[in-house]
């Protein structure tokens, strides 16, 4: 069943210079507890296309709908995890997940006890009276995690969360959020430059042309669930990776040309 449907979105920013065109009609169907890996050429539209579904961008043309409700701006409905980090700097790792559940008027007890179970799922226990300064940019993202799905929200929008991480940190977050959602089925957007990350996560890898971008290609990952991280080096993750990778390099070359 569908969940989100992107139709026609184009996005166009104007500068005194003149007009870029960023995104051309771009179609997207997102099905119930999809998780969909975004690839493509730097510049070519995917962070924007993932902050026009957040609500923090507005197409030029087209439009985005959530359960047949156009999006227009924010809401709790979708959790987005960046690849910066995004705590509160202020707060602790308890006081950061509880944040969006006190905005939302939930009673303290209820709270903590929904903060708490996704503190202990992403692996803070006792780490909850830490600041961000105290810990390491893995366990940052991981409390950045916990923050976004304690809000039950109905999809979870992640641009790059791990590009930043040292290699092991990175192939264990990618363990952990694929453990979560295989438990939960959160429908997933999830934008990424690691062709590997993309097809180990995802359910389905979209690969998008260099600017303006579109979506050029769409493939279903044949790997079943629940995944380990030796499934890297199956035959069909093989063969789906040497698809990849000849698609995304083809519109690397492409941007390089244009370019100049």
């Amino acid at each position: 069943m569908g969940i989100l449907t992107v139709r026609g979105v184009e996005r166009r920013f104007d500068t005194p210079h003149g007009s870029t065109l960023a995104l051309r009609a771009t179609d997207l169907d997102v099905a119930e507890n999809d998780f969909i890996t975004i690839l493509g050429p730097s510049g070519c539209g995917k962070s924007t296309l993932l902050r026009i579904v957040a609500g923090l961008d507005v197409p030029s043309s087209g439009e985005v709908l959530l359960d047949g409700r156009r999006i227009e701006g924010p809401g709790a409905d979708r959790g987005m995890v960046f690849q910066s980090y995004t705590l509160f700097p202020w707060l602790t790792v308890l006081d950061n997940v509880c944040f969006g559940l006190r905005e939302r008027g939930l009673a303290l007890a209820q709270q903590l006890e929904v903060a708490q179970g996704y503190i202990d799922r992403v692996g803070l226990r006792g780490f909850e009276r830490h600041y961000p300064r105290q810990l390491s940019g893995g366990m940052q993202q991981r409390t950045a995690l916990a923050r976004a799905l304690a809000n039950s929200p109905r999809m979870l929008l992640m641009d790059e969360p791990f590009g930043a991480l040292d290699h092991q940190t990175r192939e264990l977050m990618q363990e952990l959020l694929l453990g979560i959602w295989e438990a939960e089925r959160t429908t997933v957007l999830f934008v990424t430059h690691d062709i590997d990350e993309a097809v180990f996560m995802g359910s389905r890898v979209v690969v998008m042309s260099a600017r303006p971008g579109r979506i050029k290609l769409d493939r279903v990952v044949p790997l079943p669930h629940p995944r380990h991280y030796t499934m890297k080096t199956a035959a069909d993750f093989s063969t789906l990776k040497a698809e990849l990778t000849e698609s995304v390099r083809a519109e690397v070359l492409a941007a390089q040309r244009a370019a100049g």
